[in-house]
């Protein structure tokens, strides 16, 4: 099961000071909704740890995340993998940057689709997409108050 996910928003900082914060795991991981803990490997990837419950189904999930990409001020975009009970999660997502006209500050587009796999997907049936999205919005509004 696919779920996509796009849109965009401004803050008032610069392009720069946005990529900062989307490529330090350490500031832009413990936005994460149901956020439990995070483990840097190195400067392009992580571990996060994410509570997830859907139906009966609860547990934590593992999400190895590498930043695949990367160009400052403009760009970052995350490539994941994990697994949690009854299921295997692969997501993207990614960040376009760009200066807004005649003002200081940012449009940040993003856009991203998580696949999940396995028996989660056949348990949770129509409850996946609405919880994804939900968590989604989350995120970004977290994010939005950070930057702000």
């Amino acid at each position: 099961m696919a779920i996509k996910f796009a849109g965009d928003f401004e803050v008032k900082r610069t392009p720069e000071e946005v990529h900062d914060f989307l490529v330090d795991p350490n500031r832009f991981a413990a936005l994460l909704p149901d956020f439990q803990g995070l483990s840097v490997q190195d400067s392009t990837h992580f571990t996060v740890r994410v509570k997830v419950g859907i139906s009966h189904i609860k547990g934590t999930a593992e999400v190895k995340i590498e930043l695949a990409e990367t160009e400052r001020p403009k760009r970052a975009q995350y490539k994941g993998q994990g697994s949690m009970a009854g299921g295997n999660v692969a997501l993207t997502a990614g960040f376009d940057l760009s200066p807004l006209d005649g003002e200081a500050g940012t449009k940040v587009a993003w856009r991203g689709e998580a696949q999940i796999f396995g028996r989660l997907t056949s348990m949770a049936g129509g409850l996946l997409e609405p919880l994804g999205r939900k968590q989604v919005q989350k995120l970004i509004d977290g994010l939005q108050a950070a930057l702000r």
